[in-house]
């Protein structure tokens, strides 16, 4: 018989951690932070004490959600998505209580796309990315393997660090979670103006949306004008191919490369444009009627 003050068991391995487990406790702890019940994390490889947990991860050779038992490392793993990508303890984790945590199946699978499954992938020696550079990406691993001590920290205390990165997470997971919830209102606005739009090459936004994604679907689109918030300005941003890269289905025109205020103004004959970007994905106006200036001129140029 449960009793009100009950604690609730959370058990991982003890000794080195991974971004996995980490991200296991984040989310459990944020889902039972929700309901109001009091946890202790214990980090362990005792049988005894595994045998009593409540939630246990990453350890204890089973898989079983119905009991609460999220470990991958048994013989034949636990499975894994329909990309290939095996569970970790993170990804099972979230596969039974993360639309508890984002109140969204919609939410759940941008954040399992976005965030778990890469942790997943990593964790399981499953390649992302082709390396084409000796210079590689830092990942989110990469932050959390340097929580862990050098070979010449003998004095480290691994617990103490791994609970704070288990807050660190926890904030990571709690901004993952508003942003896929507002970028599921915002792909549903951006749609409706792209809707409503007569000369659909051009699309003018109300607010600075999460927009990057959703702009693929929006085939005839080439800029999008929006307010930028932060310095009372306006944007023009050439929309991408692929959202994963940086190349433009139509740069902004080549005059205008790196070019501000005065030398702008002069080159493009509005009168309150403020910047373009080297890079010709990006021109920022005091107003929007500067912007929309910008972007006729824009849509005249050759696309090279």
């Amino acid at each position: 018989m449960e009793t009100k003050n009950k604690t609730t068991k959370l058990i991982t391995h003890n000794g080195s951690f991974h971004t996995d487990d980490i991200f296991a406790v984040a989310t459990l702890s944020l889902m039972l932070e929700k309901k109001g019940e009091n946890f202790e994390i214990i980090r362990t490889r005792d049988p005894e004490i595994i045998n009593e947990g409540d939630y246990v991860f990453d350890v204890g050779g089973i898989y079983d959600p119905a009991t609460n038992r999220f470990d991958h490392h048994q013989i034949g793993g636990a499975g894994g998505r329909k990309n290939g990508i095996e569970y970790s303890s993170f990804g099972l984790v979230w596969k039974k209580f993360g639309v508890e945590l984002c109140e969204s199946e919609k939410a759940k699978e941008i954040i399992d796309n976005k965030l778990v499954a890469p942790i997943d992938a990593n964790d399981n020696g499953f390649d992302l990315v082709e390396s084409k550079h000796e210079i590689f990406p830092y990942f989110i691993q990469d932050f959390f393997r340097v929580m862990r001590p050098t070979w010449k920290e003998t004095d480290f205390n691994i617990n103490e660090m791994f609970l704070k990165g288990v807050e660190i997470a926890k904030i990571i997971l709690q901004r993952e979670i508003i942003y896929a919830q507002d970028t599921i209102l915002a792909d549903e606005t951006i749609l409706l103006i792209y809707k409503n739009t007569k000369d659909k090459r051009v699309i003018i936004l109300d607010k600075n949306y999460v927009k990057k994604k959703i702009l693929e679907k929006l085939p005839e689109t080439l800029y999008i004008i929006y307010p930028r918030e932060v310095d009372n300005s306006w944007g023009v941003e050439a929309v991408r191919k692929d959202f994963r890269n940086f190349e433009n289905k139509k740069n902004l025109p080549e005059a205008w490369a790196g070019l501000r205020d005065e030398e702008l103004q002069k080159v493009t004959g509005v009168k309150d444009a403020i910047f373009c970007h080297r890079a010709l994905f990006l021109a920022v106006t005091r107003t929007k009627e500067g912007a929309m200036a910008l972007t006729k001129k824009a849509l005249l140029e050759p696309n090279h």
